[in-house]
């Protein structure tokens, strides 16, 4: 797999440490990964972005409508499909995964990513011969 080349999924953890001012060298990892080409991500990412951000950060509403438009405008957005949702109930079941995590696998796969970095996954697996997921803190 040609790495810095392929199209990347990003969870919403890198997003979320990019902003991160108590774990620079998190924030310095996630902020190399989404500085690459080829970076999707979809709405749930988007959204889980905003929830946490603004319970658990307190970021304001106006300043998360600022980097939600600035996710749109960089990255590749995909929308969850009712296929997206299908896809997902057969990565549950194949690969016993929460079901939000599932959903990020599907819209990986969905968008022909070869790497998917999220934190809560694990570390090196490949998905149906066609993702793998790495955890880029570790």
């Amino acid at each position: 797999m040609k790495y810095m080349q392929d199209k990347a999924f990003v969870d919403t953890n890198v997003l979320i440490y990019s902003y991160s001012e108590t774990e620079p060298d998190k924030k310095d990892m996630s902020l190399s990964i989404l500085e690459r080409k080829n970076i999707v991500i979809n709405t749930q990412v988007i959204n889980e972005f905003i929830w946490v951000m603004h319970r658990k950060y307190a970021v304001n509403i106006e300043q998360l409508k600022v980097l939600a438009d600035r996710f749109w405008q960089k990255f590749e957005v995909a929308l969850i499909k009712e296929g997206s949702i299908s896809k997902a109930l057969s990565i549950v079941k194949n690969h016993n995964y929460a079901y939000w995590d599932s959903l990020i696998l599907a819209a990986a796969l969905e968008n022909n990513c070869s790497i998917l970095y999220s934190e809560d996954m694990q570390d090196g697996q490949v998905i149906e011969e066609r993702i793998r997921i790495i955890n880029p803190f570790k």
